[in-house]
């Protein structure tokens, strides 16, 4: 560790170059795609994609995720997340006791396989290693960061609006998700939809696809009431074929 602080000091960064970095990084769509996560009760925030993309920028930091101990019979794992600027010798951790098991359908399903086990604390530990960077980084170059990426994604680089839309639909359809499922999360008819929306769209998406968010839970399916139920059996079973007698049947 003192080797590493010795190094760092004596190979600085170089702050001018870091910004210059992180603008043209932050105005590339690929970046920008990936800034953000959203998930329901929890809201939107910058990703650790991006964290871990200002951290490599900044420079002499280092970070990761320990797995200090693992318990079995208890059913959980010891995780420790960090980050540490190592020029300045700022340090910031997180230790947490991160249970074998997830949430499914609103129920707790317990964890078994060691494959499952190492993606949830990997899981778990990349939100916390997030924060640790975000609190080793200076706060003036996350928060532009942030807010060049939101440009970014309103305006596309450059493509036609009604183009993005159309993207946004055939990628959300490969997903599963309709139209008027669009339309009733963004709350306007598709011809009204803005360029923030496209962009928050963008963000839920990455979050569904990449991130692991249950997309029934952002987009549940549609509920047949009786009378859609009725109405359906009405169209496909007409009454006098349903009383009709089968083929070969006696009177």
């Amino acid at each position: 560790m003192q080797a590493a602080i010795v190094v760092a000091q004596q190979v600085r960064r170089d702050t001018e170059r870091a910004v210059a970095e992180m603008r043209d990084s932050c105005q590339r769509m690929a970046m920008a795609e990936r800034a953000f996560y959203a998930v329901k009760n929890r809201g939107t925030g910058p990703s650790v994609h991006l964290m871990k993309e200002l951290a490599r920028i900044w420079g002499n930091i280092q970070y990761g995720v320990h797995e200090l101990r693992r318990d079995d019979e208890k059913g959980e794992s010891e995780v420790q997340a960090f980050a540490w600027d190592v020029e300045t010798n700022s340090r910031n951790s997180r230790t947490f006791q991160q249970p074998h098991a997830r949430m499914k359908s609103g129920k707790r399903e317990k964890l078994t396989e060691l494959h499952d086990i190492y993606l949830s604390n990997q899981n778990t530990g990349a939100r916390a290693v997030r924060e640790c960077i975000d609190n080793v980084l200076p706060k003036w170059f996350t928060e532009e960061a942030q807010t060049i990426c939101r440009r970014t994604l309103e305006h596309g680089e450059g493509v036609p609006m009604e183009e993005r839309k159309q993207n946004m639909i055939a990628s959300f359809r490969g997903i599963g998700v309709k139209v008027d499922q669009l339309e009733t999360k963004i709350g306007r008819q598709r011809g009204q939809w803005t360029a923030a929306d496209l962009a928050q769209m963008g963000v839920l998406f990455t979050s569904i696809t990449r991130d692991g968010l249950p997309k029934d839970e952002e987009f549940p399916p549609a509920r047949l009431t009786a009378e859609d139920i009725a109405k359906g059996r009405g169209k496909s079973v007409p009454a006098q074929e349903e009383s009709a007698p089968a083929e070969g049947e006696g009177a």
